[in-house]
């Protein structure tokens, strides 16, 4: 863990991008995270970082900053079967608890395994995608199986390079946003109407029927980030209730807040002020969950999910129950 004054230095740094880039600065991602289960009428943080059955992680490593989001898929979609999309507008028929498994544990296995690689040191940050499968293919050498399915996005910022590289698999995904507007964002991938690609683990005999997508068919990315960009991952929860728009204006609350105010402070003045707007990315994060939240159960929203299932012919409103995790990070310069 970073002391409280090693930390309000590395957000004390992010107001720079402003005024100078200089190529010989580290980079790092302050973070902060909100979420909610979908059972919940108020956010709840479960043990190692879960919201729900969603899962995350923040995890530092001298080369590198990685975030992680899993969402578990609470039905193991059939590959031999296409399931009428009424059928899938919530969680589909039956589901892997009819199978007698907690689908949470694998999200949260396949979440702490990939932690466990980062911290080892056992990761290149430019293939987030060898995160997922080495922590996939340790699951699956399991003795005793863990049976379930789940999304995943791996956000890593090469701290040298300033570089970000990303892989995402399924409909959980991130935005990255520079004044005011989105400037990259990943790509969902669907196999048809909200049957996102998956990782799965299917039970003894169900191999060839239960879908399950490879790694390596991970939508991937790589691009520059400048100080001051703002980094928003989460799983569909967010996206299927809230539109860009509103998110942006979410996040305008957060640019306004006066980050110049740390040029020329003492470092006490500088301490309190980073304090302050850690704060203010914890509020911020906190709001476009909570905003989300009470979205997925307004029935008479037009939700972006509730809009693609009319373009897929369905005639559906309102928001879409789930569980919502969000990671929101800023690029500042890393300090030891």
């Amino acid at each position: 863990m970073l002391s409280v004054l090693s930390y309000g230095r590395i957000v004390a740094r992010a107001v720079l991008g402003g005024l100078s880039q200089t190529d010989g600065r580290d980079y790092s991602l302050v973070t902060a995270s909100c979420g909610f289960g979908k059972d919940f009428r108020k956010g709840i943080l479960k043990k190692g970082m879960c919201y729900g059955d969603d899962a995350c992680f923040i995890a530092r490593h001298r080369s590198a900053d990685v975030l992680v989001v899993t969402l578990l898929l609470l039905t193991p979609f059939s590959l031999s079967l296409y399931v009428e999309p009424e059928k899938r507008v919530a969680d589909g028929v039956g589901g892997w608890r009819d199978y007698g498994v907690d689908p949470s544990q694998f999200s949260a296995t396949l979440m702490r395994t990939c932690e466990r690689l980062v911290k080892e040191g056992r990761f290149t940050p430019t293939s987030p995608v060898g995160i997922l499968t080495s922590a996939y293919y340790e699951l699956l050498q399991n003795k005793v199986p863990l049976l379930g399915s789940s999304t995943a996005c791996i956000v890593v910022l090469d701290r040298r390079s300033h570089r970000i590289h990303t892989c995402n698999l399924g409909d959980s995904g991130f935005l990255v946003v520079r004044g005011g507007e989105v400037v990259h964002r990943s790509d969902e991938q669907q196999h048809y109407f909200n049957t996102p690609f998956q990782l799965s683990i299917a039970p003894p005999g169900a191999e060839g029927v239960v879908l399950s997508d490879s790694p390596d068919v991970a939508d991937r990315s790589s691009f520059d980030v400048q100080l001051g960009d703002i980094i928003l991952t989460a799983t569909d929860g967010l996206f299927d209730n809230m539109p860009d728009y509103m998110i942006l204006q979410e996040l305008k609350k957060l640019k306004a807040r006066p980050w110049h105010a740390f040029i020329l402070k003492s470092p006490e003045e500088c301490l309190l002020l980073a304090n302050t707007n850690y704060d203010s990315i914890q509020q911020t994060a906190r709001s476009i969950a909570e905003q989300a939240h009470e979205l997925a159960y307004d029935p008479n929203y037009m939700s972006p999910f509730a809009q693609f299932a009319c373009d897929n012919g369905l005639n559906v409103r309102g928001g879409k129950p789930d569980d919502i995790t969000v990671l929101l990070s800023i690029v500042a310069e890393y300090t030891d």
